[in-house]
């Protein structure tokens, strides 16, 4: 029998529309919009599809959203100097910064300027050690994304082997946090890992998160395993894959 494939993009929309109910009511009761700023540096391409993507999904919920796009020149003090702005906005509810950053500017240092309730990504050390500690306030979105997806399989997570490939700050850490709370059994891998194809073959949850097309093989994932595959990226022949082999590893 074939693989259960979870149908991400149904399942946005239904977030979307739940979330513009809520939009909707608050609208009702005379309150204002949520608002979302967005802090654009530079030209990279695939910041500006995020980006764009971001604005979309603000404008189909009914979030008042503002976009400041900077060059690729700005400095630090520049950055800093607008996040301080939005910090003080109470038209903004939400401040996100496009990573990655030019090289001139500080990311650590941008990220921990923005109040830790206005951090919308989830990356502050405040909310990271809110999650750390099973207070989660604002939670990075990736692997809560993934989280959301994981709960319409109706099967619990509680005592799962979960083998996360990749250990950034934006997925595999957090993702390793998140799954913790949920009662699974973390393994996190990396570049230095050791064994990695028996790791994947025995895990009964397999989340990759790496940035290499294609990577994990259709045998190194145990029948009946739940594969998140996050990657993104494009394959010798300019296609767009994600980390795991999908067209194998479905099967």
């Amino acid at each position: 029998m074939g693989a259960q494939i979870l149908d991400g993009k149904a399942i946005a929309a239904d977030v979307r529309a739940r979330v513009k109910a809520q939009v909707d009511a608050r609208l009702a009761q005379g309150q204002r919009a949520p608002g979302l700023a967005v802090v654009l540096l530079g030209e990279n391409p695939a910041s500006r599809v995020y980006v764009r993507n971001k604005r979309k999904a603000c404008a189909e919920v009914g979030f008042y959203s503002e976009l400041h796009e900077l060059p690729a020149t700005t400095t630090q003090a520049e950055v800093i100097s607008l996040v301080d702005q939005l910090n003080l906005d109470n038209a903004i509810d939400g401040i996100l910064v496009q990573l990655p950053l030019p090289a001139q500017i500080d990311e650590e240092a941008v990220i921990e300027r923005i109040l830790p309730t206005k951090d919308v990504d989830g990356f502050h050390p405040y909310n990271v050690g809110r999650l750390s500690l099973r207070m989660p306030m604002l939670r990075p979105c990736t692997p809560k994304g993934i989280m959301t997806l994981l709960s319409h399989t109706q099967q619990s997570l509680e005592g799962l082997d979960a083998l996360i490939i990749g250990q950034s700050n934006i997925v595999g850490r957090p993702m390793a946090l998140e799954l913790l709370a949920a009662r699974c059994t973390i393994t996190i891998c990396h570049s230095r890992t050791r064994n990695l194809a028996d790791k994947a073959r025995a895990a009964d949850l397999l989340v990759v998160a790496i940035g290499r097309a294609r990577f994990v093989p259709a045998d190194w994932v145990k029948p009946g395993a739940l594969v998140i595959d996050v990657g993104m990226n494009r394959d010798e022949h300019g296609n767009l894959c994600g980390d795991v082999d999908f067209s194998s590893a479905r099967l």
